[in-house]
């Protein structure tokens, strides 16, 4: 390098020097510091990225779990007396009987007394196909509930989080790393990722249940539901 060239170095502009007046000497932890005015701004604005990401998919978490919630307890309640005795038609069935009997008699013909079609006093037995599909609807309502309830949870506490007490920037710091370090914690960073998964799962449990609720009344419907079912799970 020729001699008497100078050499050219890089001149760093940190804004922060400009906002931030330097601290006198000895006050460099003060409560008004320069390092926890620092901190409590780019905190700030870290705190709002990731809460304000968070909150939106929240929000739509918690509109969609309480709309699946109301469809499937609608099917619920439906499919839910398939696992009781239908008196309904157990007197139909019975009045068929006495039916029978009353033209046997006005026909003249013999009576054979014979055991009824079915006897009221009989322990009732479901359809093991009916306690599958009350058994997967309820599981994926339990599920979707717990999904709306952790969703109202963790927004409030992203909302207490995000509120900070006036004071000195100090405390402000002090204050906030707090709050982050119980944010780590307690994992709520995943728990918010694992909000999806478990409506996904929900999801899966009811057009499992919704597969087996039409294979008694038309198998083809029954077999399109189980196929957009698994091609939803595989691209997923």
């Amino acid at each position: 390098m020729p001699e008497g060239r100078a050499i050219s170095r890089p001149v760093f502009n940190d804004d922060y020097v400009a906002r931030f007046p330097e601290d006198p000497y000895g006050q460099e932890t003060a409560p008004n510091a320069r390092a926890y005015r620092v901190y409590v701004e780019e905190a700030a604005a870290f705190d709002e990225n990731l809460v304000g990401q968070s909150r939106d998919g929240l929000d739509v978490m918690l509109v969609f779990a309480g709309l699946f919630s109301a469809v499937v307890t609608s099917f619920l309640v439906q499919v839910s007396q398939n696992l009781q005795a239908d008196f309904s038609e157990m007197s139909a069935l019975l009045l068929h009987d006495l039916l029978v009997v009353q033209l046997a008699i006005v026909d003249g013909g013999t009576v054979n007394v014979t055991t009824p079609s079915i006897n009221p006093v009989d322990k009732f037995d479901p359809d093991a196909i009916n306690v599958w599909i009350n058994g997967l609807w309820v599981v994926s309502l339990v599920t979707s509930l717990v999904v709306a309830l952790a969703a109202v949870l963790v927004k409030q506490w992203l909302h207490r989080y995000m509120m900070f007490p006036s004071g000195t920037p100090r405390l402000r710091s002090h204050i906030r790393q707090f709050r982050f370090m119980g944010l780590e914690k307690w994992r709520v960073r995943i728990i918010i990722g694992m909000l999806p998964i478990i409506m996904h799962i929900s999801l899966m449990l009811f057009f499992a249940g919704l597969t087996l609720f039409f294979i008694p009344l038309r198998v083809p419907l029954a077999w399109t539901v189980g196929t957009l079912t698994c091609s939803s799970r595989w691209l997923n």
